[in-house]
């Protein structure tokens, strides 16, 4: 018999977190990820865990920061006006190396924008929102299934590199109902918390102190060259990126999240017509999969980066291909997701310049 599930997307997501360990949750309130504070609140009482309300996200974020250093899974969620304002905190935190999961429901921005789908979070996201040389690790998944499964694996991720992790959705994730399964991920060889967290201070018979002041300039120095060598083992390790019919492609699309999945309709559209369109969907956008991009096929024509906003991740994909290949932009950013018929004839008109098949 099959374990799975119909879920809506919120709920999934909050449920994997509980699967994976997360025993305590603090948060307010914001439209589109409502379903998933709610879901913790009941479901973290009945593991032992602990959901509080906080009564402001510069409140959860440093109640988040408290709790993380003691070594407890830890996690909030909240929407992109939301970790905007939990930025500083989220600054603190990777200065004071807390591991700790973070989920952004993306809506349209700038200010408070709107509450529909967006992904305009993008360069918040990948680039630090907050002040200071610091990055998250940052997780884009494209369908429900793969959300929940890299929930899971976040948890593991922010141990292993005591770092806080960022699962960045969108509110058609948030909203959608798809069927989903819960599978343990692999077992991942985590770090010892008794050597740091503040609740193993009993087994390793010493004080701790997690902090990220560092007033000599030598010693921030230091620490800051020691978070970027975390960084560069994570661009080493944890680069994450699908490819879909790209061996001999003369066009591609550079899609992430959700809209990766519309875009991926045109591709099969097109390749039934006979025009050689491959995806290239980068699944951790922080660290970026420049060498996918470096190493595209020499067929490779022009590449069509689709985004629920402005373009932000463009810059990425040029970085990557340097001037070697032209890269051009379509999306929208007010809330209407880019549409399949509309990324169709984006790429048969850029199709039709290139002279591709």
């Amino acid at each position: 018999m099959s374990d799975r599930v119909l879920m809506k997307g919120n709920e999934a997501l909050a449920e994997a977190a509980v699967q994976a360990g997360c025993r305590h949750f603090f948060g307010y309130p914001i439209t589109p990820q409502n379903e998933l504070p709610e879901y913790m609140s009941r479901r973290l009482p009945e593991v032992g865990g602990v959901y509080l309300q906080a009564e402001s996200e510069v409140a959860a974020i440093n109640m988040l920061m408290g709790a993380g250093a003691t070594g407890e899974r830890i996690m909030t969620s909240s929407s992109s006006p939301g970790i905007s304002l939990m930025s500083e905190g989220i600054s603190y935190i990777a200065g004071a190396e807390v591991p700790c999961v973070l989920i952004n429901m993306v809506r349209g921005g700038p200010g408070l924008g709107g509450i529909l789908p967006g992904q305009a979070d993008y360069l918040q996201a990948t680039k630090g929102g907050g002040h200071g040389d610091y990055h998250l690790l940052v997780l884009a998944p494209s369908t429900l299934q793969e959300g929940l499964d890299l929930t899971m694996l976040a948890f593991d991720l922010a141990e292993k590199y005591r770092n806080p992790v960022m699962v960045l959705a969108d509110g058609f994730m948030g909203q959608m109902m798809e069927a989903v399964e819960f599978r343990k991920p692999e077992p991942m060889d985590l770090p010892d918390k008794r050597e740091w967290a503040i609740g193993y201070m009993k087994e390793r018979g010493g004080r701790s102190l997690v902090e990220s002041v560092h007033l000599d300039p030598d010693e921030l120095d230091e620490h800051n060259e020691k978070l970027q060598a975390k960084y560069r083992r994570m661009r080493d390790e944890e680069i994450r990126v699908e490819t879909y019919r790209l061996d001999d492609a003369e066009l591609v699309v550079a899609a992430f999240g959700t809209t990766a999945r519309i875009a991926r309709s045109s591709v099969d559209t097109l390749r039934e017509q006979g025009v050689k369109v491959g995806l290239v969907r980068p699944i951790t956008v922080y660290p970026f999969p420049y060498e996918t991009f470096e190493t595209l096929p020499e067929s490779v024509k022009a590449i069509l980066t689709v985004e629920m906003n402005c373009g932000q991740m463009i810059e990425d994909v040029k970085l990557g291909v340097g001037h070697d290949i032209p890269v051009s932009f379509f999306g929208h950013s007010g809330g209407h997701p880019p549409q399949v018929e509309e990324i169709t004839e984006k790429l048969t008109e850029l199709a039709r310049e290139r002279g591709c098949a």
